[in-house]
């Protein structure tokens, strides 16, 4: 059996077998998490952007490649979490992009895909690490374009993509040594290789062992518990627009379709609005109260397909919905004149949400340990703000990247300050100037990012030697702004070592934020413990309420 062309059917059906291959390992993919703290999760991260771009794909299944392409570009950037999935959704926006144009490719065009997906993701990094997802998917395309050079065959050259995907990530440990320290391959090219790995059993016509017979729901992917969470801080009479509306328009040539007057005549409407379009298809997501107004305006510019109407009422009755609801204080109403600055903060716990809220965030996101909010999340956030400017703080290494990649996709000026922790982005909050301009609240942002330290206390989820120090299943371990400097087998021992590396003769101010698993005698040994080994440095506690994190502690 040979194959020498590729149409988009036979690509579509290679993109779900891909995805359902990465769905069915992304356990597996968690565990490679190289530090053996309990939010290990590109596995998660990968399979839920994936996930979100098969299921675009499924819905534009036609014999164009170019525009399956685009589908799947399309899915992938609007689902895309963490960094890895962040990188994932760049590695085929240029594999897609090469190919927009063509209605079928052959083996030379298909490893060229392959090229310039790696160039758009390399671009996409601030700064590549080797040993990573990126040098995986860069060797698969060197060795396809050899491959291609040899034979026309797209199974060939599939089979020698994934041979050297699978060669190059087992390598990954002599790039990184971290990862040969802790005696795994990296994750994110593990995710990488089992995406290939579908896409050539597909060519072959092959089922994959113990790969789902269709993609898991959203709903599927995302815990009970992380779900009941957040509807948990929504009441139900809070809520103003009471339809989630999502929809397709085909275009026709009824009138001119121009995407900025679509999506100013639809934010009448509602909010959460969310417009992409290309030269074929409008899709829409709208909040609204009236659906019906909704569905007739679409329908004046074409025929309406993929329609789905929920009644968020009683979702929320029945402790059902999407994903990282956002947390706020209410919708703005639909005519409300916009405010000159608005701040999208993440919070990892309804007590630290609470905090960021008291300080001037205007809308929070649930995200970060665990489950990290996806470029759509934090589109949707940026538009219920309702503000010309915005900032965003991530507060976590793992987001910062979707949070920069949403930004390609508002209207409004917004800016992303680089926190990579709570306490980080608690200090550049209180730094905001309302009477500065945007780039100078970035700049006065950002550098009070250097004047905390954020230590973090929790548990070991597996053996391990890292930096050092022999770590078993269930100690406790201290984070020290990333770096494991502290192990023990008691939480109490562990938050006192740590905090004795970081306090020094310079620290004025700790902050203690109490996560779920830390009563309030703990919080007061703590506090006795800093009182009298620290006696003029001052003490704040709040009640984060954070998963996972007995103790987030800021030092000022």
């Amino acid at each position: 059996m040979s194959i020498t062309v590729l149409d988009g059917k036979r690509f579509a059906e290679m993109i779900i077998q891909g995805a359902n291959h990465l769905a069915a390992n992304a356990q597996y993919v968690d565990a490679l998490n190289v530090f053996p703290v309990p939010d290990g999760d590109t596995g998660t991260n990968m399979n839920l952007s994936m996930t979100s771009g098969a299921k675009e794909v499924k819905q534009n299944v036609q014999e164009h490649i170019g525009k399956v392409g685009s589908a799947l570009s399309k899915g992938l950037l609007m689902g895309a979490r963490g960094n890895s999935g962040v990188i994932l959704s760049q590695l085929f926006r240029g594999f897609s992009k090469a190919i927009e144009q063509k209605a079928l490719i052959n083996g030379t065009e298909f490893v060229r895909a392959f090229e310039a997906g790696v160039e758009t993701a390399y671009k996409a990094v601030m700064k590549p690490v080797e040993g990573t997802i990126l040098t995986v998917a860069k060797d698969a395309a060197k060795m396809g374009v050899i491959a291609a050079k040899k034979s026309d065959d797209l199974i060939y050259i599939m089979e020698e993509v994934v041979k050297e995907a699978k060669a190059s990530l087992n390598r990954t440990p002599d790039l990184l040594p971290v990862l040969k320290e802790v005696g795994v391959v990296d994750s994110g090219g593990q995710g990488l290789v089992f995406v290939y790995e579908g896409f050539l059993a597909e060519l072959k016509g092959e089922q994959l062992p113990d790969s789902p017979s269709s993609l898991p729901s959203m709903d599927e992917l995302v815990s009970a518990e992380h779900h009941k969470s957040v509807q948990g801080h929504i009441n139900t009479e809070d809520i103003v627009f009471g339809y989630c509306t999502e929809f397709m328009v085909r275009l026709e040539d009824k009138k001119p379709f121009s995407e900025e007057l679509f999506r100013q005549d639809l934010s009448k409407y509602g909010d959460s609005l969310l417009v992409i379009s290309d030269d074929e298809v409008v899709k829409v997501h709208i909040h609204s109260e009236e659906p019906g107004n909704v569905l007739n305006y679409g329908q004046s510019y074409g025929s309406l397909i993929n329609m789905k109407i929920e009644n968020m009422r009683q979702q929320h009755t029945n402790i059902v919905g999407e994903t990282h609801r956002v947390l706020k204080e209410a919708e703005p109403a639909p005519n409300k004149e916009k405010q000159e600055f608005g701040i999208v903060a993440v919070s990892m716990g309804s007590g630290v949400a609470d905090l960021f809220r008291s300080i001037g965030a205007h809308v929070v996101i649930e995200g970060g340990q665990t489950m990290n909010p996806s470029t759509e999340d934090i589109v949707k956030a940026v538009k219920e703000v309702h503000a010309h400017k915005v900032i965003i703080l991530p507060n976590n290494k793992n987001i910062i990247m979707a949070a920069e990649q949403a930004v390609e996709l508002c209207d409004e000026d917004v800016v992303v300050i680089p926190s990579r922790t709570v306490p980080q982005g608690l200090s550049a909050l209180l730094a905001f100037n309302p009477n500065a301009d945007l780039a100078s609240n970035k700049m006065i942002m950002s550098e009070a990012l250097q004047q905390v330290k954020t230590g973090q206390i929790t548990f070991a989820v597996r053996d391990t030697t890292i930096d050092g120090l022999e770590i078993e299943k269930d100690d406790f371990m201290g984070i020290l702004d990333g770096k494991i400097v502290v192990k023990n087998k008691k939480m109490q021992n562990t938050a006192t070592e740590l905090l004795e590396q970081m306090i020094d003769e310079d620290s004025e101010i700790v902050t203690i934020l109490q996560g779920v698993d830390s009563s309030d005698e703990d919080v007061t040994a703590l506090v006795s413990f800093i009182d009298e080994r620290f006696p003029d440095v001052e003490v704040e506690v709040h009640n984060g309420k954070q998963p996972l994190y007995p103790f987030i502690i800021a030092v000022e």
